[in-house]
């Protein structure tokens, strides 16, 4: 009896200890799980904060923003195995356009093969050949399915109406063969805004025509990857851009140019070449090499970039800006660059812009109608040149 008692006074102190340390150990564990727990609700709310600020970015027109949501929605959609999955977005928010870069399937994405014949006398297989022109016009309907439904995911995903227009240029990464070097080929370019686009019954339609409705320019021969012209061909990322501003509307009548303020100058240039009939917007005045604004054309004729520079100068523009300009053309690979100024510019500058190509120089006076002409304000530029002397 005596040794039972002390065996069962050691049993129950060995259970004793052994709950107390079950009891610590779900203690730990309810605190784990309270931390864990905590945690994921912080993880939860800071998402639904981030969730809602990009929600009110978006509404706002915010050009990451709309760009994240809509390169989301790319991203989602789901294409054939063989269909490349790369695009670009660039949204402008001043006119609610965005333009849209995808990479279409290659040539090879359409079987050469239409079937096959079992031949028991053989017992093989034989290949029933697809003709060439066949394969040619499915080729040229996947590209413009592709078009078409790239530009209708854009748009049916912006509930809120953010996007008036789209703009899509469709590329094939491929490889020359007469350099061997790698190429991309643009075979589909079209721009459709919202009420365009919304008039069509996608079901319904032939894709080739809906895109010659649509007056999309597709490549003559897309199964040859003979490439064509984009209808706006920029990379906004090259530019640090900023809030539009207008200038117009608060000028007095025959304003002195010269006594407004830079930014006010640069605004004004813009909205120049806006009422010219160009796409143009500012950009932020550090980091940009000097670039004032950028203009891009969509007529297919002029078909590109063209950085502009403002100079709100009362004397003598000398040779070294032009100079300068020309670099930075050089750099972005713009198709022209334009050097606007209230003042003047020697012989030496216009003969470089000559040499050059593709700079354009305009002075004072012709400032002045060019702003009368398509802004209706009768403005006075700057001082008037001196007369040079005549030669001997």
């Amino acid at each position: 009896m005596a040794e039972a008692r002390v065996r069962f006074g050691e049993a129950q102190d060995r259970h004793r200890r052994a709950e107390e340390k079950r009891l610590a150990t779900l203690e730990r564990k309810r605190a784990e799980h309270r931390q864990a727990e905590a945690q994921a609700l912080e993880e939860v709310a800071n998402f639904n904060a981030k969730l809602d600020e990009e929600r009110e970015a978006y509404r706002a027109g915010e050009p990451a923003a709309v760009e994240a949501h809509l390169g989301a929605v790319l991203d989602a959609s789901v294409y054939p195995a063989g269909f490349p999955h790369e695009h670009r977005i660039a949204f402008r928010p001043a006119t609610g356009d965005v333009l849209v870069e995808i990479h279409l399937p290659p040539e090879a994405i359409v079987p050469t093969a239409r079937g096959y014949r079992y031949v028991k006398i053989r017992d093989e297989m034989t290949v029933l050949p697809r003709p060439e022109k066949e394969r040619k016009e499915i080729y040229a309907s996947v590209l413009a399915q592709v078009a078409l439904r790239t530009v209708h995911e854009v748009l049916t995903s912006d509930p809120d109406r953010i996007v008036n227009g789209v703009t899509l240029n469709g590329h094939v990464r491929t490889v020359d063969r007469a350099t061997g070097q790698e190429v991309s080929p643009c075979l589909v370019t079209l721009s459709a805004s919202r009420e365009q686009f919304g008039k069509l019954r996608l079901s319904q339609v032939d894709p080739a025509q809906c895109l010659r409705g649509l007056n999309a320019l597709v490549s003559p021969n897309p199964y040859d990857l003979e490439p064509i012209r984009p209808i706006v061909e920029f990379d906004l990322s090259k530019y640090r851009l900023m809030d539009s501003m207008d200038v117009v509307a608060g000028l007095d009548s025959r304003p002195v140019l010269v006594k407004l303020t830079p930014t006010e100058f640069e605004h004004l240039i813009r909205q120049l070449f806006e009422a010219i009939g160009m796409e143009a917007w500012n950009t932020q005045a550090s980091k940009d090499e000097g670039v004032d604004a950028v203009a891009v054309s969509k007529d297919p004729v002029f078909n590109g970039e063209c950085i502009i520079q403002a100079k709100r100068y009362s004397k003598l523009v000398g040779v070294e800006s032009v100079q300068a300009l020309a670099g930075v053309v050089e750099h972005k690979r713009a198709a022209k660059g334009v050097l606007i100024t209230t003042s003047w510019f020697g012989r030496a500058s216009h003969d470089f812009a000559r040499q050059h190509g593709r700079l354009q120089l305009i002075e004072g006076p012709e400032l002045k109608y060019l702003i009368k002409e398509h802004l209706g304000k009768d403005v006075i530029p700057g001082p008037v040149p001196p007369k040079r002397r005549p030669s001997r």
